[in-house]
């Protein structure tokens, strides 16, 4: 081995107990390939190893925001540049197959050759902490949906007396209706192991319930806490900006630009021209729970702020598409929203 001040770039691709590591030269050149576990001192085994071959200036991680997170956030505390690293080059899998090992090259080669998604996220403050927040809120919203479509359901089938009980009833009082069940058990079977049911199904429901209203305190605190300003905008709620939070990361100086933050969002236009057309279409790309953040803001403004109000008037009489203005709108939005998310506490 040289020295150890040559400057070499690593690449890393990750899996669930295993890490995959590779070492390129400056020029490109393979350096070597290792195997470590994905423990603490798995990682410190990685870096050490790395730095073996001369000075890491970068390593590029793939699935930052999976498998690879506690590696990405390792190496960021020894003060190494970390990259998000894409998909391994298609051609690349073509032509040499797939392996673990080609991952990990391609994945060097792509932080050296700057061919990355961008800095990885540092997940180290409060907006990892909303995110955690985010995703109990989302399996709690999407089981409480499936739970009332199943006592709705069990409802239209159950005897009749437990169907008229429930027939007519809101979605909003269902689960207190369900919940409120007593069952008997000198009733006739079905009856008795239809109210158990229903009434198991209610209390999950309130419970879900007890559940979002408990993430959304603390959702609260920690918005006001890391951008105050957000909340402030008209049409920004709580999901949207944490959606938005979310998308930036804790470390939001890694957009280098506004446009860089609208292509993250998926709303900036792609460039689709031939010959003698010109014409852009939509991007279907980039983060799209921050894309749906902004689609909300946008709707709301059409319905209750009158200056998008005229704008829609506007852009209707020149012939646009409610989808079309639409998209221009969401672009606007996240040009406005761009200060506030770089302003991040």
């Amino acid at each position: 081995m040289v020295g150890s001040s040559r400057p070499v770039t690593g690449g890393v691709d990750t899996h669930l107990e295993l890490n995959v590591a590779a070492v390129l030269d400056r020029i490109g050149g393979l350096l070597g390939t290792e195997s470590f576990p994905t423990t603490t001192e798995g990682n410190r085994q990685l870096l050490g190893w790395m730095a073996g071959f001369g000075r890491v200036v970068r390593v590029g991680v793939e699935g930052t925001g999976s498998y690879g997170a506690p590696l990405a956030r390792f190496l960021a505390e020894a003060g190494i540049e970390v990259l998000e690293v894409s998909r391994p080059n298609r051609q690349e899998r073509r032509r040499q197959g797939k392996s673990d090992v080609i991952d990990a090259v391609e994945a060097a080669r792509a932080a050296q050759g700057q061919r990355q998604l961008g800095a990885a996220k540092t997940k180290d403050g409060n907006v990892e902490a909303i995110r955690a927040l985010m995703v109990a809120k989302r399996s709690a919203r999407d089981t409480k949906i499936a739970t009332l479509n199943q006592i709705r359901h069990l409802g239209f089938t159950a005897p009749e007396e437990i169907r008229q009980a429930l027939q007519g009833v809101s979605r909003r009082l269902l689960a207190k209706r369900a919940a409120a069940l007593r069952p008997n058990p000198q009733a006739d079977p079905v009856s008795y192991a239809t109210k158990i049911a229903l009434r198991a199904l209610g209390r999950r429901v309130l419970e879900l319930d007890a559940e979002r209203q408990e993430i959304d305190q603390l959702l609260a605190k920690l918005l006001a806490q890391t951008a105050p300003g957000l909340l402030a905008i008209y049409g920004v709620g709580k999901d949207s900006a944490a959606r938005l939070l979310v998308a930036a990361g804790d470390n939001p100086d890694r957009l280098k630009s506004e446009a860089a933050w609208a292509r993250l969002c998926g709303v900036s236009p792609l460039e689709a021209s031939s010959g003698k057309i010109t014409r852009h279409r939509l991007n279907p790309g980039g983060n799209r729970q921050a894309n749906a953040a902004l689609w909300h803001i946008v709707i709301t403004r059409m319905s209750g702020d009158p200056r998008t109000q005229a704008y829609v008037e506007r852009r209707t009489k020149e012939g646009r598409t409610a989808k079309e203005i639409i998209r221009v709108l969401k672009r606007y939005v996240a040009r406005e929203l761009y200060p506030y998310i770089v302003a991040v506490v």
